[in-house]
């Protein structure tokens, strides 16, 4: 299946896609690895990534995560807040996967029939169409394809029309928002999510949107305006008398929620699901009706019985075939409502099967296979063992069980330094009490093994020795501040030898956004790290820096690359020399793709001599990028 191409405005959007011109950057002396920070359209098929000379590969080689089963797209980022619908978008007669997690994109996971990997990555960005905080695939037109809705900022309802077939659509920008009959807007609020379908079999669409006093209005299409887009008329305020109303501790309470039809009894006719902010389950509303005569007048139900799915709340069902036997099945996505969303940062995309009429039972809390270490992940290649072969480790700013403790996940290469193989192989044990850690390694003391700095949530950075035959797994902790950050918390340390004394130097960035340098005027076998400037370079790269020392453009000495919280990737060149190094205070913008809170880490995983970029993000999963070949 080919990807989805825009063409801006009228917004529409086909198959196809160009590729985009690259100018190779070629990445030296990072064949040790380096990390946290020491020393439609993405794809592997869809070519370079911007005009930066980088590639990014969704599988560039297998990894198997802790559930014990391989990936088949591990760096495809992780989910916080997943929102998904199954649909058959390409009319194969199997229904495909959307996901959205972030604000104006959706990413398309093709139901493929492969039956190890049933469903693959595509893109992050299906046809770059601008959704808000929501979508529907709908039959607006009822003309047998699929048109779309989505949020208007700020709470509209935004309709594209496919002017394309079934097969190969070609989404419109039909018109900024719905109207009723008096030519006013619809409004639906932006962290609700409605429905559409035709509820009565009379070939006219009904608009189901909900509202955050826990009742839902209904719209009935009548006719369409000069355009072609459906108008709507105000059937009722209070559709089938249904108000959710959750009885907790503090009263009765009802908030954002979401919505979803299908068909889940097999009765003929849509059944209703709905997920509440603070319904920690997911509601069931049977159809008693028909599909010509629909009757939704029972109570809710949790669902599935008799073992109701439990989550932190505010879930995002969605009904469809997925495993191809003939009879619905239901996804269910996790926003995180009113008990602990920190508990569903890593379990959030549930699967919830039918295995005979009416019996459903709970498959999988984590449906989409891919690195996912919670939130906000910091990625770190290393040779954590010794073995002259790049491991990877992971850490996440808390973990998903744990509010006062976050953790390093390691994925031990078992494969070679030229083809690497990722195993997931537990969490890095000597790294403890504190979290949201930031490891940077080195040989500090001069012996010959790894050592670390590493920073944590707080202000104050920890010293580890490496204990011989141990490698960098046998940390053993020295010193709990050997530097404290004169302002801002969040330490992300890096280390790197900046002047070429045969040492190495300490940079560290922070929650303000600014950079802190430390010369380390000791020797290579005992550190002494003072104080050069809290205000480095006078960089402010906006929120959460993240700095890595690396030779972006090969001329032989270090430049730096810094990470951020929502302004991507920049880049501070060296103008001097690896001993006397120059570096510009006007960074430049990476042309690279980030996911929130950006953290890269560089590293030869191929053997090729070129190294390559793993890049963390707020959804706690990784993305891998190669120099364009």
């Amino acid at each position: 299946m080919r990807p989805f191409l825009p063409r801006r405005r009228s917004l529409r959007v086909t198959f196809g896609h160009p590729l985009l011109a690259a100018v190779l950057v070629t990445l030296v002396g990072c064949a040790s690895g380096s990390g946290g920070s020491s020393g439609g359209m993405e794809g592997a098929a869809d070519g370079p990534v911007g005009a930066s000379g980088w590639e990014r590969v969704p599988d560039p080689f297998p990894v198997t995560g802790p559930e014990g089963r391989r990936y088949p797209d591990p760096f495809v980022g992780g989910f916080n807040q997943p929102r998904p619908q199954l649909v058959d978008i390409d009319a194969d007669g199997d229904e495909d996967l959307f996901i959205q997690e972030a604000s104006n994109q959706v990413a398309f996971y093709e139901h493929t029939g492969d039956a190890e990997f049933p469903f693959r990555w595509r893109t992050d960005r299906f046809g770059d169409l601008e959704i808000g905080e929501w979508y529907r695939f709908v039959d607006m037109d009822q003309d047998g394809d699929w048109d779309l809705l989505a949020e208007q900022p700020f709470s509209y309802i935004r309709y594209y029309r496919n002017e394309g077939t079934p097969s190969e659509p070609d989404f419109v920008l039909a018109a900024d928002s719905l109207r009723d009959v008096d030519g006013d807007a619809l409004f639906s609020d932006r962290q609700n999510i409605p429905n559409a379908t035709d509820l009565d079999a009379d070939g006219s669409v009904d608009l189901l949107v909900g509202r955050l006093e826990g009742t839902i209005t209904r719209y009935e299409q009548e006719g369409a305006n000069a355009a072609g887009v459906p108008v709507f008329r105000l059937v009722t305020t209070r559709f089938e008398d249904i108000e959710i109303v959750a009885e907790l501790a503090g009263g009765s309470l009802h908030g954002a929620n979401t919505m979803a039809l299908g068909d889940i009894d097999g009765d003929g006719d849509d059944d209703l699901f709905w997920g509440d902010f603070f319904e920690q389950g997911l509601l069931l509303i049977r159809n008693l009706g028909s599909p010509q005569s629909p009757s939704f007048r029972t109570n809710p139900v949790p669902f599935p019985q008799p073992d109701p799915l439990l989550t932190s709340g505010y879930n995002a069902p969605t009904v469809g075939d997925i495993d191809v036997d003939g009879d619905p099945d239901l996804l269910v996505g996790v926003l995180g409502g009113a008990f602990n969303p920190n508990t569903t940062t890593r379990n959030n995309l549930h699967l919830v099967e039918q295995t005979a009429p009416g019996t459903f039972a709970k498959r999988t809390p984590r449906f989409v296979g891919t690195i996912d270490v919670g939130s906000e992940s910091v990625p770190v290649l290393q040779d954590l063992d010794g073995d002259g072969d790049l491991d990877l480790l992971v850490s996440n700013k808390i973990t998903q069980f744990d509010n006062q403790n976050g953790q390093v996940h390691i994925f031990r290469n078992q494969g070679t330094p030229t083809a690497p193989e990722l195993v997931h192989d537990g969490v890095l044990a000597s790294i403890t009490d504190g979290y949201h850690f930031v490891p940077a390694f080195g040989d500090l003391d001069g012996d010959g093994d790894a050592d670390a700095i590493v920073g944590t949530w707080g202000d104050e950075l920890r010293y580890y020795e490496g204990s011989g035959d141990a490698g960098a797994e046998g940390l053993v902790l020295r010193d709990s501040a050997v530097v404290t950050l004169s302002r801002g918390r969040n330490a992300a340390p890096a280390l790197a030898d900046l002047d070429a004394d045969g040492d190495l130097d300490l940079v560290v960035g922070e929650s303000g956004g600014e950079l802190n340098y430390w010369r380390n005027e000791g020797d290579a076998g005992a550190p002494d790290f003072v104080l050069v400037s809290d205000t480095w370079l006078e960089a402010d790269v906006g929120r959460r820096s993240f700095p890595v020392p690396v030779d972006w453009d090969g001329d032989g000495d270090l430049d730096l690359l810094v990470g951020s919280e929502g302004d991507g990737l920049q880049l501070f060149r060296n103008r001097g020399s690896a001993s006397t190094p120059d570096f510009v205070t006007e960074p430049e913008t990476v042309d690279i793709p980030d996911f929130g809170y950006a953290t890269p880490a560089f590293g030869d995983l191929d053997g090729d001599g070129r190294a390559e970029m793993v890049l963390g993000g707020t959804g706690g999963g990784l993305w891998y990028f190669r120099p364009a070949r």
